[in-house]
């Protein structure tokens, strides 16, 4: 038995680690078996290649061999021997030795392979040969399959463990996206699909899953160019080396970036130089600071002595005296090394085991050969229900034949790993040690941390534009009570007051959509955005339809009835009834209202946010700017535009075509169809003001007939009013024409009784008297101008007088020509 180490109270700890690992190695030495039977265990160590673990497992599994052969209640009859080779973790190689360990004596009862590619080799084919294996360095999550490996055992855990440790972690820092780079072999690609799996039922995305075969450069571009972040790499020792060679040329490190990494490698395994890579040790260095990694326990954290009588740090000691003081970091699978200690005791113990239960059937350990399957069922039983204190921690199989152990978190920092955690999968439990370290202020985004920001209207742009919104309303307002209030005016009458009234809300209506189209999400709650988008669209919808509508209604009827052959004008005029008018805008306000209400039914408004492209931030932060803006939209938007804007198209369309077609037509009815909308209101407000107040018909008819020569219609009207007023002149001038004679036949009859008798006997030789008159008797009355010197003194309107009637017509019973009028003017 081992000596007790000495009391702390006597002697320093460290003095006592070191007389024990004394003792032990004394006790270590080979001793004569004394007639003991052996039995044979093939084991493949690697010493070089992927992971060349054997450089410390093969010492610490020595040492377990020696123990138990000096251990007198354990097989006491027999004496293991361990016969091994270097497999270099490679398949290839493990064949060949595999076929030597098989068939060259002698028998072999039990195969320990390390790499998780040659115990998968050796597991599928051990059966074949009735052969337990029994792994300290498998990994592979494949090797959990029962039915393709029913006699494999390993003391390492599956890498599957290491996965819940991985989920918990990216919980914990608050990771949903992370990135995957694996070396394309069987363990790796088995464990990431099981990581796919639990991370899936996690809520956690795998965004970029990369493998390389030999040359990680391009999986590591394609990580830098799709932005990871949060990156798990699985590959072994040498790989690793290269893969953080290229993330250094690709800058793939650092305060964004955080990596997972597997903890079976050396603890220095960045500075090893390595003629594969072009990268210096600094540079390594530099890559690989702050990464973190997960193991699964190897060494048992706690000081008990376990089924050897050795404590943790008593292997520590023992093993690294049979190292020869090589430095730890610098030997592969130095971490491993509890493990292979713990299943050569594993198998020692379920030997042991096994010899009564074979005794009880007549048979013996030693009688075993590559067709006894008996034999091997008692071991594979044995080691079943294994359960004893290794250094290792508490080794247990499950029915998988896998290790079950707790998983040591690990940090690099400062170039050199530190403990921050151990997770429990079984009882899922984090034990967190809060010693952490990042780069940053923190741990770092899973992603390019994208700020959504919502873009508002400029709250100064919406006061400006709704002040001069309100303007316009208050002059709508201005303009409708004008024309109500001054209604009964001829003028007013003439223009179609009630279209104006219609144009004048219909221009309010569209001035007031100004107020919901400036509201969005910065006014009200996205629950009532609907509701404005709803009342955006009927304002502008109906607003258009009233406004354009009372005026195109204008146009229309004008074109309609000026735009006929001569001889149906008149009859046209006659038949302009008002309430054809308003029937027309009604009919164009239906069929809006019709549409919107059936666009409102069919496929409502409803708020939409639209993404545009990130901007970056002026400051140096790992964020991007999102810009988002809400507005109105429907499932069929562009439908449902398309027919509103064809129609409203084809509308305004319609009316320039009947603008100018009736450009050169006047009406009395619609007196201002060339003029319509705001128009009317300046024209006659500057009239009021000028004038002062309204004028007689009469006036106003002359005024507006001399203002607007050109238009034939107030021509023809002038016409009319000077053709009435000749006639009432004329009339007085042929009164006082028959006046004038009725003196003059007067006064002839007086001279002619004057005549003495005589006279007419004297001279009735002479000739008769003229019939004409005296021509001073027809000297007009004094005051009455002289006709040829008064010709330009009639008024202006009736230089064209001559015109309103023919030549040959009668003007009166006396036939006088109308070459007298202006002789009789008064």
């Amino acid at each position: 038995m081992l000596v007790k180490s000495t009391s702390p109270a006597r002697a320093p700890r460290g003095h006592t680690v070191f007389l024990r690992a004394s003792l032990i190695v004394l006790l270590l030495w080979p001793r004569p078996s004394a007639g003991k039977k052996k039995l044979y265990i093939g084991a493949l160590f690697p010493m070089s290649g992927g992971w060349p673990g054997g450089q410390a497992c093969m010492p610490s599994a020595q040492m377990a061999l020696d123990l138990v052969n000096n251990r007198s209640d354990i097989l006491p009859d027999y004496e293991l021997e361990l016969i091994h080779y270097d497999s270099m973790c490679d398949p290839g190689e493990a064949t060949k030795l595999l076929y030597d360990l098989l068939y060259t004596e002698p028998i072999k009862i039990v195969l320990m392979p390390g790499c998780s590619g040659v115990s998968t080799l050796v597991a599928e084919a051990a059966r074949m040969w009735n052969l337990i294996v029994l792994s300290y360095g498998s990994s592979s999550p494949a090797l959990s399959n029962r039915q393709r490996f029913p006699t494999f055992f390993r003391t390492h855990p599956s890498a599957t463990l290491h996965n819940p440790t991985r989920v918990q972690l990216f919980q914990k820092w608050k990771w949903t996206r992370i990135a995957t780079i694996q070396q394309t072999t069987e363990v790796f690609t088995s464990t990431l699909d099981d990581l796919e799996q639990r991370v899936k039922e996690a809520g956690i995305e795998i965004s970029v899953r990369q493998s390389f075969l030999t040359d990680p450069a391009v999986a590591v571009k394609n990580l830098k160019r799709q932005d990871a972040r949060i990156i798990v790499g699985l590959f072994y020792e040498t790989e690793a080396r290269k893969v953080f060679c290229e993330v250094f040329k690709e800058k793939l490190y650092g305060k964004k970036y955080v990596w997972f990494l597997i903890g079976w490698y050396a603890d220095n395994w960045f500075k090893i130089k390595d003629p594969a890579i072009n990268c210096t040790v600094e540079n390594m260095t530099e890559a690989v600071e702050g990464h973190v990694t997960t193991e699964i326990v190897m060494l048992n954290p706690e000081t008990v002595r376990g089924v050897s009588n050795m404590t943790s740090q008593e292997f520590l000691a023992a093993l690294m005296s049979r190292l020869g003081g090589k430095n730890p970091e610098e030997t592969g699978g130095f971490q491993e090394a509890p493990l292979a200690y713990d299943a050569v005791w594993a198998l020692a113990l379920a030997l042991n085991k096994t010899v009564a239960p074979l005794k009880a059937k007549g048979r013996r350990l030693e009688d075993f050969n590559y067709n006894n399957h008996d034999i091997t069922s008692e071991i594979y039983r044995a080691l079943n229900t294994s359960s004893f204190e290794g250094v290792s921690g508490q080794v247990v199989f499950d029915a998988q034949g896998s290790r079950m152990a707790m998983t040591l978190i690990e940090q690099l920092q400062g170039g050199s790993y530190k403990k921050i955690g151990y997770y429990d999968s079984s009882q899922k439990n984090l034990s967190w040690f809060g010693n952490d370290v990042w780069i940053g202020a923190g741990p770092p985004a899973d992603r390019t941390v994208v700020i959504e920001e919502y873009r508002f209207l400029s709250q100064k742009l919406f006061a400006s534009v709704s002040v001069f919104a309100g303007l316009g309303i208050l002059l709508g307002i201005v303009c409708l009570t004008f024309n109500i209030y001054n209604g009964n005016v001829r003028y007013i009458q003439n223009s179609q007051p009630y279209l104006n009234n219609m144009t004048a809300v219909g221009c309010m209506m569209a001035l007031a959509a100004v107020f919901p189209l400036g509201i969005d999400g910065h006014h009200v709650h996205r629950s009532q955005f609907p509701v404005v988008c709803q009342f955006r669209l009927w304002l502008l919808g109906l607003g258009f339809s009233l406004a354009y509508g009372s005026m195109f209604t204008k146009i229309w009827w004008v074109h309609t009835l000026f735009t006929k052959k001569d001889e149906k004008k008149e009859k046209k005029k006659q038949h302009l009834e008002p309430w054809k008018l308003y029937a027309t805008v009604g009919v164009l306000l239906a069929i809006d209202f019709l549409s919107l209400m059936i666009w409102q039914i069919v496929d409502p408004l409803h708020i939409t946010v639209e993404k545009f492209t990130k901007e970056a931030p002026k400051e140096d932060l790992d964020v991007l700017i999102q810009p988002l803006l809400e507005h109105c939209n429907s499932e069929k938007m562009n439908t449902w535009l398309g027919v509103v804007y064809g129609y409203k198209g084809l509308l305004l369309l319609l009316g320039i075509f009947l603008a100018y077609e009736t450009k050169s037509v006047s009406t009395e009815k619609i007196n201002d169809h060339r003029a319509v909308g705001m128009a009317i209101y300046n024209v006659a407000m500057r009239r009021l003001i000028t004038r002062g107040e309204w004028q007689s018909e009469q006036q106003d008819t002359l005024k507006t007939g001399s203002s607007t020569n050109n238009n034939d219609e107030e021509k023809s009207r002038q016409l009319e009013r000077e053709n009435r007023e000749l006639q009432k002149i004329i009339q007085e001038k042929e009164e006082r024409v028959s006046a004038l004679r009725n003196q003059l036949a007067e006064r002839q009859a007086l001279r002619n009784r004057r005549r003495p008798s005589t006279g007419q006997n004297q001279n009735h030789n002479a000739p008769p008297p003229s019939s004409q008159p005296d021509p001073k008797s027809l000297l007009l009355p004094p005051g009455y101008p002289n006709p040829t010197t008064d010709n330009h003194s009639l008024p202006p309107s009736f230089s064209n007088s001559s015109n309103l009637y023919p030549a040959d017509s009668k003007m009166s019973r006396n036939h006088c020509h109308n070459s007298q009028i202006p002789l009789l003017y008064k």
